[in-house]
């Protein structure tokens, strides 16, 4: 992701030295992402990926690496972290917490196609049922809660019109009604960088960094946002229709989900363009950093407040 942490060859020689993976050969910052500082690492005993953290602390991220662990057990094709020496799996490096990450095989598709669109729904319906024998559990960092909060943090940045969109999409979320919802641990930001492809098969699910105990609705609407939508914002039926088939053969949507699913798509909409305008605002320092724009998800929003697309075609 974002290089905000500069790592220098004898700090990361002494961090290696607590893994079995031999010696530096070779690292590369990654520039793509927002969030944390990652590194591409290549030492003797193979190629891997260093992740520093800028925001979760020692405490929180257990939680997720755990998970990881967790899902690549049981097949799922995701990042799996190197256990330690000592059998763990957190470091620490240049102060910060710290994990090695074995490096998949693949890379992302910035324009994917049907038949990509089905295998991730089908691997994404398995790593739901995976997860479901996981045994923690941990509340979105970005859900309701924290987007009422950042709405006060934007309201003297934003102008007339977005902040009169935002207060009334937050005013609907608070009065949706999802308890009936199947709930359990979700990715959260499987956007198109964060699934690796070898031709049309899905090679490995990346930065957990967001996973949560949440709705499983939720992991869909990012989907469908990102993936079935154009440059222009136009839906792709096609591409949502084979991905959310895909998906449905290994676990069927209740009543429940099909009638949630419009204000779940709103939902996905208005985390990602929230999180973008305060990245936009409220930008931190970094040797490479990477700030996504906000207003395409500001105009999916507005889109699906209008006529949002059904959750099977």
């Amino acid at each position: 992701m974002s290089v905000y942490t500069r790592i220098e060859p004898e700090q990361l020689e002494a961090f290696l030295a607590d893994y079995h993976v031999g010696t530096l050969r070779d690292y590369r910052g990654i520039s793509e992402g927002i969030t944390n500082t990652n590194y591409f690492v290549d030492t003797t005993g193979g190629h891997w990926v260093l992740t520093v953290f800028e925001r979760l602390t020692p405490a929180e991220l257990p939680f997720f690496l755990e998970l990881m662990d967790h899902l690549a057990a049981r097949g799922v094709p995701s990042a799996h972290p190197v256990t330690r020496r000592d059998g763990g799996f957190l470091s620490s490096l240049a102060g910060k917490p710290a994990a090695l990450v074995y490096r998949l095989d693949g890379a992302s598709e910035e324009r994917p196609s049907v038949p990509q669109c089905a295998a991730l729904g089908t691997v994404l319906a398995d790593m739901h049922h995976a997860a479901g024998s996981f045994p923690r559990e941990q509340a979105n960092a970005r859900g309701l809660g924290w987007l009422t909060a950042t709405r006060g943090r934007l309201a003297e940045r934003l102008n007339a019109e977005d902040l009169a969109l935002l207060d009334s999409e937050l005013s609907f979320q608070h009065e949706l009604d999802l308890s009936h919802l199947p709930r359990g641990v979700i990715h959260a930001d499987l956007f198109r960088d964060n699934v690796l492809f070898e031709g049309d098969t899905v090679s490995g699910l990346i930065d957990f960094y967001y996973a949560c105990t949440d709705y499983l609705l939720f992991d869909l609407a990012v989907v469908c946002n990102d993936w079935c939508l154009d440059d222009d914002g136009d839906y792709l039926e096609a591409h949502w229709k084979m991905l959310s088939a895909a998906y449905a053969r290994r676990r069927p949507f209740t009543a429940a989900e099909h009638a949630a699913w419009p204000g779940m798509l709103r939902a996905a909409a208005l985390r990602f363009w929230v999180s973008r305008l305060h990245d936009y605002h409220f930008p931190r320092d970094g040797d490479v950093t990477h700030t996504k724009d906000p207003a395409p998800f500001g105009r999916i929003l507005a889109a699906h407040r209008e006529s949002p697309p059904p959750l099977t075609p």
